[in-house]
């Protein structure tokens, strides 16, 4: 067996094995959190709903896909979407494996075994994380009525597009089309995000109950997103989103209302990455990293 070989076997081998314990890990996960729900109180409407915004979220990740793409287009490294996103969808779900690096771990392995450069992997890594971040505090723009209830929806919508525009042109004009792209693709992403949560609490919460503005709402997901992500080993920001969901609108939701939501919310994102884990899977062998160079 060649050495070259070798090391490719190694490396789809650690990749994949890190994607298949994100796997595990969500569904053992799935399992534990089931017993918090009382699944008497929804009928079958309400679970093709949960099914319906699951599989939304998990088709929404091919912008994350599409945006780590774009990012190693703006470094040199020229790859099939295809490709990109069945390395990306593979290695995703090992964020929820204890530690929240695993799925980048296995990113890594996978672009090697595919002849991405340990190098390109690297930066676009670092672009993609210091890019959704930005889009997220962009996002918790509109979080602003909730801490400042003189600060009107209104105006943080205005301020929130009026932000999101000039970044949008800086990175067109001072790095790329690219770059801007991985921004749009990742604010849409997080859009989304927002909408499932919205979509899941309209279920959980009666009808007569009044919520705050939908944009609100989005925001303040986005927000306990981000703050989950930037901390340091919570798998998928488990735990730490959850509870910035309380601090934000539990002055706004019953609480067992908000708990509900909060605990299904976890579980359609967990349905939704696993869904996305099985597409990547069955991506066609075509759609591989084609070719790569350098800067």
């Amino acid at each position: 067996m060649k050495k070259g070989f070798r090391l490719k076997w190694w490396l789809n081998f650690t990749g994949g094995g890190l994607g298949l314990a994100g796997a595990i890990f969500v569904a053992v996960r799935l399992y534990a959190n089931a017993g918090q729900i009382d699944l008497g109180c929804f009928n079958g409407a309400n679970w093709f709903i949960f099914a319906l915004l699951a599989a939304v979220y998990g088709i929404s990740n091919l912008l994350l896909a599409s945006a780590w793409w774009y990012v190693l287009n703006y470094l040199a490294v020229k790859s099939t979407w295809f490709g990109a996103a069945k390395i990306y969808g593979q290695s995703q779900i090992a964020k929820y494996v204890p530690g929240n690096i695993f799925h980048l771990a296995g990113r890594q392995a996978l672009g090697m075994a595919a002849e991405l450069p340990p190098w390109a992997l690297a930066k676009s890594t670092l672009w993609e994380l210091g890019m959704i971040a930005v889009a997220g505090v962009i996002w918790g723009i509109f979080t602003a009525p909730l801490l400042w209830p003189f600060l009107s929806v209104w105006l943080s919508s205005m301020l929130f597009v009026a932000v999101l525009a000039l970044l949008l042109a800086c990175a067109y004009h001072r790095f790329s089309p690219s770059i801007a792209a991985v921004l749009t693709c990742q604010s849409i992403f997080l859009a989304l995000s927002g909408v499932v949560f919205i979509g899941i609490l309209r279920v959980v919460v009666p009808a007569q109950t009044l919520l705050p503005p939908f944009v609100v709402l989005g925001g303040a997901y986005v927000l306990a997103w981000l703050v989950g992500f930037v901390t340091p080993g919570a798998p998928a920001g488990l735990g730490v989103r959850e509870m910035v969901l309380l601090f934000l609108l539990g002055g706004q939701i019953q609480q067992a209302d908000l708990v509900l939501a909060v605990v299904l919310g976890r579980l359609v994102n967990i349905v939704g990455d696993f869904i996305y884990f099985v597409m990547a899977t069955f991506i066609d062998k075509k759609g591989r990293i084609a070719e790569c160079e350098r800067q």
